[in-house]
């Protein structure tokens, strides 16, 4: 339906632009312009807005034939679109005395047409801006071209483009009258004018006539007025305005007749009228493009807030299902991830409870079971009344308390309240011996509050396990521990001075629990160590996490 109404007003716009009904047609166009692009139709849309440029030219309104046709440029498919567009530009620009602009955008019209026949009149249109550039070897050069080359002749012999080639011959024969050859100009001319007789071109004698006048103004006044007045006179029957003022001027430059200060009072009477009317046409087509775009943005505004009602209407409609199904959702995957945390838990629980009961029992079985079984044996085979061997005994049982406390001592819980720093200290105090020295710095410049209690405890695990694995493998005489903090993460740098040993010869237990202690709270750490070079570790830790550990578990 749309369609049918969009290509009912484009063919009557057709009809008025060749009676010259410019102004409805025009709003025709624009109405038709507007349907077609609720089509999304690129073709007729770029058609139509060269057609109003058109338009627009013929009522002289050059700047808004540029802006008209520019905005033809984004629907422009095919090359010939393009071409007849460049075409238009060239013509404004031209008119408005734009000539080195003009001649460009002839020249793009002519690379984007396909043969001769088609880039034949922007040459042309070239050749004209030449002469009025007044550089007419120039011009000279491109008419030649169209009149004696022989694929621009096999075009022009066809019946059909006399006109056109009257047109050329004109055009050259003024060419060569303006660039002193007056005799081999006025017979172009002059053969021209009679050509355009014969065919009936009564348009393009106003041309032929007014070259004429020019060429007779400086030799034959009385036959220069003649040219002019029938230039006038059939310019005025076809109500060729431009034409009319360009014959007047003429006749007024002269000065050959009684007749001219009437001639004078005319130009004047016809170049205001035609001003007048020229301004009329570009404030009546402005208002038709802006009643048209207001229309457009009224009824798309009504459009949309239709569209936004029934919209609003259908998600009200679709929220309920959604909240419904949203809420079930939430309910089972609250109920899903309750049940994963309390499996997650246990199994942490139970895997924390199992590593911490098989290190105890290894340690137990490693450090005091061969002792135990001495001490029983010694008991056994040495008689208990003698006071050596009592003291001996005694010394030995006092051994295996040590050892007992040492292990409690490990796997005891951890003060994290304000104690931390002091029981650290106790904690790595117990490994200074005579040939052994324990250095602890920046420990005290800790914010130790705003550490969270997995991380004190992880800590407080991991310096017992480097002070074991340090104890058991290596006879280190100096231990350096650091601390550093920054507002973000918290450091231990430990050194030691002892044998050190091949990276993967590691031995893993110790290490390998204090990395797993150091990944779960979202740490890393790095081991430098080589034979002879003593054993090194950088441990670096978020401050804060989002877990809280209980301490139970944390072993």
């Amino acid at each position: 339906m749309i369609r049918k109404e969009a290509l009912s007003l484009r063919d009557k716009a057709d009809e008025n632009y060749g009676k010259g009904n410019y102004s409805p047609a025009f709003y025709e166009f624009n109405k038709s312009k507007t349907l077609f692009e609720t089509l999304k139709d690129s073709a007729n849309i770029g058609y139509i807005l060269i057609q109003m440029a058109a338009i627009q030219q013929i009522n002289g309104d050059y700047y808004g034939s540029k802006e008209t046709v520019t905005e033809a440029l984004p629907y422009a498919k095919n090359k010939n679109h393009v071409s007849c567009i460049n075409n238009i530009i060239g013509i404004a620009d031209k008119e408005l005395s734009l000539y080195n602009d003009a001649i460009l955008y002839y020249k793009e019209a002519i690379k984007d047409y396909e043969n001769l026949d088609k880039k034949q009149d922007p040459l042309n249109n070239i050749a004209v801006v030449y002469i009025q550039q007044k550089e007419y070897n120039k011009a000279i050069t491109i008419l030649e071209f169209l009149l004696e080359s022989p694929a621009s002749k096999k075009i022009l012999t066809d019946e059909t483009k006399t006109s056109r080639k009257s047109r050329y011959q004109d055009n050259l024969g003024y060419a060569y009258f303006k660039n002193g050859m007056d005799k081999k100009g006025f017979h172009l001319m002059d053969n021209a004018l009679q050509t355009r007789i014969e065919i009936k071109d009564t348009y393009g004698s106003i041309e032929s006539y007014l070259h004429l006048a020019d060429y007779y103004s400086k030799q034959n006044l009385q036959k220069s007025d003649e040219n002019a007045l029938t230039a006038y006179n059939i310019s005025t029957k076809l109500n060729s305005i431009d034409e009319r003022l360009e014959a007047l001027q003429i006749l007024i430059s002269n000065d050959n007749s009684p007749n001219t200060a009437k001639y004078t009072q005319k130009y004047f009477t016809l170049n205001d009228s035609i001003i007048k009317v020229r301004n009329n046409f570009k404030n009546k087509s402005a208002k038709i493009k802006y009643d048209a775009k207001k229309e457009k943005d009224e009824n798309e505004k009504l459009r949309l807030e239709k569209a936004e009602n029934q919209l609003s209407l259908q998600r009200a409609k679709y929220l309920k299902i959604v909240s419904v199904i949203v809420f079930a959702f939430l309910v089972i995957l609250i109920f899903i991830l309750i049940r994963y945390y309390k499996n997650k838990n246990k199994a942490i629980e139970f895997k924390t409870s199992y590593n911490t009961e098989t290190r105890i029992a290894k340690k137990i079985h490693d450090e005091l079971a061969n002792d135990v079984f001495q001490v029983i044996a010694f008991a056994e085979s040495q008689p208990l009344s003698v006071e050596n061997t009592k003291e001996n005994l005694l010394q030995k049982l006092d051994d295996i308390y040590s050892r007992v406390r040492g292990i409690s001592r490990e796997n005891n819980s951890i003060d994290t309240g304000v104690n931390f720093t002091h029981s650290i200290k106790e904690m790595l105090s117990a490994y200074n011996t005579r040939e052994r020295n324990i250095m602890i710095t920046n420990l005290e410049d800790i914010n130790w509050e705003d550490i969270d209690d997995i991380k004190k405890i992880t800590i407080s695990r991991i310096l017992q396990e480097l002070m074991v694995n340090m104890k058991k493998h290596s006879e280190a005489s100096i231990v350096v521990i650091r601390f550093e903090s920054d507002q973000k993460s918290i450091s231990i740098n430990y050194r030691d001075n002892g044998k050190g040993c091949e990276k993967t010869m590691l031995v893993k237990n110790g290490l390998q629990n204090m990395s797993n202690r150091i990944v779960a709270v979202n740490g890393t750490f790095d081991i430098d160590t080589e034979p002879g070079k003593g054993f090194k570790v950088k441990i670096s830790m978020p401050e804060q996490t989002q877990i809280k550990v209980k301490e139970k578990f944390a072993y």
